[in-house]
This record gives structure tokens, sequence and C-alpha cells, in this order.
């Protein structure tokens, strides 16, 4: 009998990093969407609460591969130093479904997250958007701002957080980058070009008079029905775009209650796969919002191009 667990490739997280950079994670995004996938094809995932958290299961299948993602979300671990999102992600051959790698969930989720923001993004923003306001100062804010450099000519960045600490930490990651860097304050958002929300919040983050019309904006920080890090009114006057219909309606909450309070309806928004194929146009008039909440399909998107990495 094989032994699945020894024929399996393990990919931790400096060999994922070394396999795929966000340019590349951001590129392999793209080509899925404008190759015909269809994010509605996903299967669901299914959220656990437990007792000190969730589980989350994300299953996907996507060209060669099917996959499995089991993530789980810890609100307590950051004042433990440890992630409050971990993951191990399992990868099988889409035909015979037998077990190919391991790659670590944890690195991949906040390589994929990032890359997703910027994959719309690149589709959306102004093409000479220098400034960027990242609420978050976490790992994802600052692998946002990697993100946003690597589709624009990021020159000024403002990190905007609860904790002054970790705000001046998110700064000193980039202290060597040559960009205007600081920590700055939701005002920030009236001279931004792209604002990044990467938070825990359940309420808004800013003031949507704040945000121009040519300003593109995405939120990654919630996939739960009643927690939000924008103000309804912003959905109710930009182009809203989203995963799919179905997420949503289930998850995104940015979008629940900007429905619920009237500034929206629910075929007001856009699904992703249809702005990355043309099918509907990017409405430069007014600002645009991506909201994701997380898909299998991202995921295995990401581990598929780290398992066919030139010469790999």
């Amino acid at each position: 009998m094989t032994d699945v667990i020894a024929a399996m490739r393990v990919l931790d997280a400096a060999a994922l990093r070394a396999r795929v950079d966000l340019p590349r994670a951001i590129r392999a995004l793209q080509h899925a969407l404008r190759a015909g996938f269809d994010p509605d094809d996903d299967p669901p995932r299914s959220i656990v609460d437990v007792r000190h958290g969730q589980l989350l299961l994300m299953p996907a299948d996507l060209g060669r591969y099917a996959g499995q993602k089991l993530a789980t979300v810890a609100p307590a671990n950051p004042e433990r130093g440890l992630e409050r999102i971990q993951a191990v992600y399992i990868v099988l051959d889409a035909e015979t479904l037998s077990p190919v790698a391991l790659l670590d969930g944890t690195e991949l989720t906040n390589l994929r997250t990032p890359a997703m923001s910027a994959a719309m993004l690149d589709l959306v923003a102004e093409p000479d958007a220098s400034s960027v306001v990242v609420f978050g100062t976490g790992p994802q804010g600052v692998r946002h701002v990697e993100a946003m450099r690597a589709i624009r000519p990021i020159e000024r960045v403002r990190f905007v957080g609860r904790d002054p600490e970790r705000a001046e930490r998110a700064v000193a990651a980039f202290a060597a980058s040559g960009l205007d860097v600081a920590v700055g304050t939701a005002a920030d958002v009236a001279d931004a070009d792209l604002v990044v929300c990467a938070t825990t919040a359940r309420e808004p983050l800013f003031d949507a008079a704040l945000v121009r019309e040519g300003t593109a904006l995405v939120a990654v920080g919630s996939h739960e029905r009643d927690a939000r890090e924008l103000p309804g009114a912003l959905l109710g006057r930009a182009q809203v775009i989203v995963e799919t219909d179905r997420v949503a309606r289930t998850e995104a909450g940015d979008v629940i209650l900007a429905v619920a309070e009237g500034h929206l309806s629910p075929g007001d928004v856009v699904p992703m796969a249809r702005i990355a194929t043309g099918d509907v146009a990017v409405a430069r008039d007014r600002p645009r919002v991506v909201k994701t909440c997380g898909m299998g399909w991202q995921d295995l998107a990401v581990a598929q191009a780290a398992l066919e990495e030139e010469g790999a």
C-alpha cells in the first residue's frame, strides 16, 4: 500500500514564499477569472463555531487540482503572539483525488488575501494611483502595502490602527523602502487614491463623505453578516464589486448591512468575474468598492501556481 503522507510534497511557509511572490499570485488569480472559471461554482465553505473561535472548511476544484483548506479563527491569538487566522492546506489531483501536496495554509492565506485585493484593484483603480491608506496594522495590513506596490506606483502610505505600537511596527517594516510612510488617521482617507480595510472592526472605520469619486477601496476584514468596515452610505454611491452574489448575500456584512439600511439594492452589486472579463465596465465616475470574504478557489489558484513553479 502506498504511503500517502510520504508521497506528498510539503511546502512550508518559506518554500511557498520562494515559489510564489505577490505579482505571480496576482496573475494566477486574474488568469483564473479571465479563463472562464465562475466563482459561483466554488463549493460553499462551512463555518463551525467552537469554544474559542471558528473552524472553516474551504473546498475547491480548479484546473488540474482540487483542494481543501482547514482554517481556524482564534480572536484571542494576537494577545498570545500568534496569528488570528491559521491554516493547513491539502492539494489533491483533480481526477483521482489522491493527495498531492501539503502546504502551510497560514502563509497561503496571508499571500492570497492581499493578492486577491490587488488582482481586483489592478482592474478598477486609477492607473496613476500613488497614495494608500491602510486600516489594520497586522500581517495583512503590511502585506497589502506590498500588494499595492505590485500594481501601482505607490509613494505615500498611511497606517491607521487602534494600537500605536503595532502601527509604528507596521511603519518600520517599510523604513528602508523610500516610501513616505507614517502612522495616520481616518482623515487621511480624503487624500487617498486607494483604501485598504484589513481589520476586525464591526462598525465603519471612517465617514463616507471623506471618499473621493476616483478612490478605489477594498474591505477584507470580515466574513460575518453583522460586521463591517465600510459605511453603508459609501456603498450606496459606489460601484460595489463582490466575489459572487451568493457570498455577498450570506457573508459580506458590509453589503448585507448597506442593503438592510436602504443604501444599496442586491441587484446593484457586480460579481468580480464580470469585471475581470470586461462584461461590466468599471465605473470611473464614482468610488469603486471591492468586498471580499475569501473563497476556496482563491487559495487553490495560488497553491497551483506554487506547484507549477518553473523548474519545480
